[in-house]
Parts: C-alpha cells; sequence; structure tokens
C-alpha cells in the first residue's frame, strides 16, 4: 500500500500552540490541536511538541490512506498501522537548497545507496541506520497514539475503546494493585503492538578519535561547540539556546535551559571552550547583534540567523564526511559524562548534577566500560595466554634463600 504524503506540521508563531497539524488542504486538525495544547498545560518542551505531532502526522496519513476517519479507527487499524511503519521506508526529501528543481524522490532507495540498518562503521563501529524506521521510532509512535487516544476517550471526543491497547494481563485493573510490599515491584504494562527496542550502552568518543574530529572542524564558533559540548555534558539544544549573557567566562560557567524542568543550571566549563568562544566573538565583532539578550550563536552565512539544531547537526555531518564516521551531537554529551565518571576524584552524585538526571540510576549507565575498552581488555588477555609461562630454572636467583634471611635462622646474625 501506498501512503501519499498528505498533510504537513506547520510551525508557528503563538506560544501556546507552536506546532499545528494541517490535512492535505490546509485546514487545521482539530483533534491534535486540543491534545497539543493539552500536552503543552503539562510544561512539555517545543521540541516534545513538535516529536508529538510528527507521529500523530504519520497516523493521519494512514487514515487518510485507507479512508477512515481518527474517531471511527479500531484496534484492526491500529495493527495494520503498526505492521506498515515497520515495514515502509522512510521519506526522502530533497535538500531545502533543491526544492522544487525536481521530483521528489518518494519510491525505494537507489541500490547504490542502500544502509542495511546494523552494520558498524569503521572508524566509530556504531550501526548505521538503515532505510527503516527504527524500533524506538515505532515504539515511540505507539505510545503518542495511545496517549492521543485517552485523552479523547476521556474528554468524551473519541471512540469508546482505545484503539491503542495495552498487552493483554491475567487480571484487570490497575497495574501492582494489593501488591505485598515486601514483593518487587512488577514491570509496568506495555502497549500490545510495542516493539522491543534493545537497551543501547551509551557511546564515548576515544580520545585520540575526538582529536581528530576537533582537527576537522572548519571555523572557531564549531570548535567552540563542540569544546563547551564535551566539558559541560549539556544537551545539543540545551547549548543552542544560550544567550550572550549567559556565559560568564570569569567563572567559566555558562548558564542553560534544561530540556526536562526548564529551570536555570550553571555549568562549569573548560578554559580552552571560552577561548573558542572567544575567537568567536571576535569574528562577529559588527556581524551580529551583541546584547546580552541576544543568542550567542549565529550562522556563518549571511544574513545572520540564529543557528539551530538542524545547522549544528549540519556541521556535524560535515565534519563526519571528512573522518568517514557517524558521531552524533549526543556522543559528545556520553563523552563528557564518561570522562567524569572514570575520575576517582568525582563522586557519580556529581556527575548527576553535572548532566541533570533525575533518578541516579540513569547516571549510573555510564559506569560501563565502553566496547573500546573491552575490546582492549579481551585482546590483551588473549596476548598474554599467547605467551609461554615462565620457567623457574629460567631464573636461578629466583631459586636461592636472601643472605639475610639465612642469618637470622641460623643465628649468625641480628635477630
Amino acid at each position: 500500500m501506498v501512503v501519499p504524503r498528505r498533510g504537513s506540521v506547520e510551525k508557528t508563531d503563538d506560544l501556546f500552540e507552536p506546532y499545528r497539524l494541517l490535512d492535505g488542504a490546509g485546514v487545521v486538525v482539530g483533534a491534535v490541536a486540543g491534545y497539543l495544547r493539552d500536552v503543552a498545560a503539562g510544561g512539555r518542551s517545543v521540541g516534545t511538541q513538535r516529536s508529538y505531532a510528527m507521529d500523530l502526522l504519520r497516523w493521519f496519513r494512514f487514515l487518510w490512506a485507507i479512508e477512515v476517519g481518527w474517531d471511527r479507527a479500531t484496534r484492526l487499524e491500529a495493527r495494520d498501522f503498526c505492521c506498515w511503519v515497520q515495514a515502509s521506508d522512510k521519506p526522502v526529501r530533497p535538500h531545502w537548497r533543491r526544492a522544487g528543481q525536481g521530483p521528489v524522490e518518494t519510491g525505494p532507495v537507489a541500490p547504490g545507496r542502500v544502509r542495511r540498518a546494523g552494520v558498524p562503521n569503521a572508524v566509530t563501529g556504531k550501526p548505521t541506520p538503515g532505510v527503516k524506521y527504527a524500533a524506538a521510532t515505532v515504539a515511540h509512535c505507539e505510545t503518542v497514539l495511545r496517549s492521543f487516544y485517552e485523552f479523547h476517550l476521556q474528554a468524551g471526543s473519541g471512540p469508546m475503546v482505545n484503539p491503542f491497547p495495552l498487552v493483554r494481563a491475567r487480571g484487570a485493573g490497575r497495574v501492582n494493585a494489593h501488591r505485598n510490599p515486601m514483593d518487587p515491584i512488577k514491570a509496568q504494562r506495555s502497549g500490545r503492538y510495542r516493539p522491543r527496542v534493545a537497551v543501547r550502552i551509551p557511546r564515548a568518543i576515544p580520545d585520540e578519535k575526538f582529536d581528530e574530529l576537533f582537527a576537522a572542524l572548519g571555523s572557531h564558533r564549531d570548535r567552540a561547540l563542540v569544546a563547551f559540548w564535551v566539558s559541560t555534558g549539556a544537551r545539543a539544544a540545551e547549548l543552542l539556546g544560550a544567550t550572550c549573557a549567559d556565559a560568564d567566562p570569569g567563572q567559566q560557567l555558562i548558564t542553560v535551559i534544561r530540556k526536562g524542568s526548564r529551570c536555570l543550571q550553571q555549568l562549569p566549563a573548560s578554559p580552552d571552550a571560552f577561548v573558542w568562544l572567544r575567537l568567536y566573538q571576535a569574528q562577529l565583532q559588527g556581524v551580529a547583534p551583541s546584547g546580552a539578550d541576544q543568542p550567542l550563536w549565529w550562522t556563518l552565512r549571511a544574513p545572520v540567523r540564529a543557528l539551530t539544531y538542524h545547522a549544528a547537526r549540519a556541521m556535524f555531518v560535515r565534519a563526519n564526511a571528512l573522518l568517514g564516521s557517524n558521531w552524533s551531537l549526543h556522543d559528545l554529551r556520553h563523552s563528557a559524562a564518561y570522562r567524569m565518571a572514570r575520575d576517582p576524584l568525582m563522586t557519580l552524585s556529581d556527575v548527576q548534577w553535572v548532566l541533570g538526571h533525575a533518578h541516579l540510576s540513569t547516571t549510573q549507565v555510564y559506569l560501563t566500560a565502553p566496547v573500546e575498552d573491552m575490546i582492549a581488555a579481551v585482546l590483551a588477555h588473549h596476548a598474554r595466554r599467547a605467551q609461554p609461562p615462565e620457567s623457574p630454572a629460567a631464573d636461578p636467583d629466583r631459586l636461592r634463600y636472601r643472605q639475610a634471611s639465612l642469618d637470622v635462622l641460623f643465628g649468625q646474625g641480628p635477630a
């Protein structure tokens, strides 16, 4: 089945409705607008609202293709949608500079561009993303759709039964109801059509690979960004939202807005990061506004605009292309966390505060050794096993007693 790319997610300047879903005729989908307003009232970030809207766009495109209304969808359509999204290819969109210059590629990927998921990169060892949707994307989509129908079920504006149910359980009612406090807490019930997502160990960039990546950066702005990311452990969007007043070189602090709590937090950074920042700011004299409330990061091309996440990611992709690697911006946060966790003078609670984790168990993941260290340890073990064992006769001095011990034994010296 071919699902046309109808509708879109439009960005607005409304504070209470930053994103809205439009159908094929450009009309706002009211059911999604009400749900996104409820999500915004819960304190979710703008990026979270956009992610929810994209998941709902996939679902509505599927419903428009099979000509079923969203309020008449059953578990049969939900099951078929989860099967379709796992089997279909991700749509390929043209670059914004080539938009309108030719036909849009919507069919299968050309034979020379087929990417098989799971193949590790030769430089990083990270699996290469394929043309299919990842299991984490499908699981996130199923969770959002179940929440969407749960909202309309409580409001009385949707179907009587949620099309995306939980897994079948022996007993009905609330999970862990009437549980003995001495027994362990059972796992929460997940979605019936939710795929299994593998637990991934955070990947840190080795020091020698990081030096190569840093040398491939082409501007002082890029070097300052990477230096701040790898020394503060801040998320990419958190650092990109900083203003000129948030940087304090005197105390080596930079203030960011945390993703989850939306609170301001000062993070210590390395001296090198502020050196690169000063060199970058010297290039911006007379080019970009320098007020206290102005953005700290700008684009390099005129007319200058505030640097967005997608532009920063494109910068990182260009550096990866020179090295043949596939590092991501989030790997810099993992690298900072791994370096701090390996420092014996830093406690795990210190690392938790820097990363902004709500639970210490989340920070504890970084105590696991990376794949590179485990491979090196196993290879060293094989090398030691390959060496012949030392014979005691090879060293005649090892068979002799020390003369001082003999003197004490036979009373010829001081006891």
